[in-house]
């Protein structure tokens, strides 16, 4: 069957064979991953809910993984990362995905309003660190903001199919109710469930912020559980700072779809960035490589643009980048990194 496969890529190179035939069928693919949108849900304001059935290739996901979703607007194919809430047991081979529309967000912004049955997306495997352990905690702490539900709910969902017999509290944030996804199955869980908590909290209207007391109050035995946290970047930075002043940062794992950089001293903004294989270069203005390369017009690939699924890694051949997530410096000559989220310090040269 490779050899087949092979000798057919042969004889439509220089393009693969996948680009035909999705000309007559886009689901028949050789290697290509793709989904077919199933089911589109616009209830909850401010969110699109997509029901997928992806191609014979997607081979599952753990409970937390993201993946990343490509759709073409304007003849420019475009990847988002996205976790799916699926239990890692569906077995229905079907990704439901709730995205939050971003006023300024390109693909959510396209498919809340253009998504329909009988759509086909591009669809990358599963992947990320940000997911349940194979030996499970006999206490869970889930705690989540806005878009930030969706990993979280996939490990939820994923521990009742399991029969998971531990303690779960999954301690959501929120503006209103009504912008809560899947709230009534979360509802359902809860009662059905004796060992499994819901706590909703509203900022905006009751004043309940995270803080340790908040902690103290929905998991008195949170220094002995394993916690997982996704939302947005004031959430994750209160439970941060909780978890660090109680000494258990080891015990929170996160996950955030919200770049965090390191500001950029001006003086540091100087010197030239050559995209080497391209044979361009541009005056560092001291944003992103990747925004380097586009304003030169020049088109990397890439996915997430905060460093989260590495589609944008290419090699700096020489040169010092600085890291805008972590502020750190690196100047080892021949390294891939991710365009994203380096930025050039002085003279660099990329290979694009």
């Amino acid at each position: 069957m490779v050899a087949l496969l092979d000798l057919m890529q042969t004889l439509t190179t220089p393009h693969p064979v996948d680009r035909y035939l999705e000309l007559v069928r886009p689901m028949l693919t050789v290697r290509d991953m793709r989904a077919r949108i199933v089911e589109v849900d616009r209830s909850v304001p401010g969110t699109v809910s997509l029901g997928l059935r992806p191609t014979r290739q997607w081979t599952g996901l753990r409970a937390g993984q993201f993946l990343q979703l490509g759709v073409v607007i304007d003849g420019v194919r475009h990847l988002r990362c996205y976790s799916p809430v699926n239990s890692q047991h569906d077995s229905r081979r079907r990704l439901d995905l709730t995205l939050r529309v971003h006023p300024h967000g390109l693909v959510s912004r396209y498919l809340h309003e253009h998504a329909r049955p009988g759509m086909i997306v591009d669809l990358e495997p599963a992947s990320g660190v940000f997911h349940l352990p194979d030996r499970r905690p006999d206490r869970v702490l889930l705690i989540s903001g806005g878009s930030g539900i969706t990993p979280v709910l996939s490990m939820l969902r994923t521990l009742v199919d399991e029969g998971y017999a531990g303690r779960v509290v999954f301690l959501h944030y929120a503006r209103s109710p009504e912008l809560v996804p899947h709230r009534a199955e979360l509802a359902e869980i809860a009662a059905a469930h004796p060992n499994i908590s819901l706590e909703t909290r509203y900022p905006e209207r009751d004043g309940r912020g995270f803080d340790s007391a908040e902690l103290a109050r929905v998991a008195p035995w949170f220094a002995d559980a394993h916690t997982y946290l996704c939302g947005p970047p004031p959430l994750m930075d209160s439970v941060r700072e909780v978890y660090a002043a109680s000494g258990l940062s080891e015990r929170l794992h996160t996950e955030e779809f919200t770049p965090s950089t390191v500001p950029v001293d001006s003086a540091d903004v100087d010197g030239a960035t050559t995209f080497s294989t391209s044979g361009v270069t541009a005056e560092n203005t001291g944003a992103s490589l990747l925004e380097q390369a586009e304003g030169a017009g020049l088109t990397p690939e890439f996915g997430c643009r905060m460093g989260i699924c590495f589609s944008c890694t290419s090699v700096r051949r020489s040169g010092c980048t600085r890291n805008l997530r972590t502020g750190e410096l690196e100047s080892d000559p021949d390294q891939p990194i991710q365009l994203c989220v380096q930025a050039a310090v002085g003279d660099v040269d990329i290979d694009i």
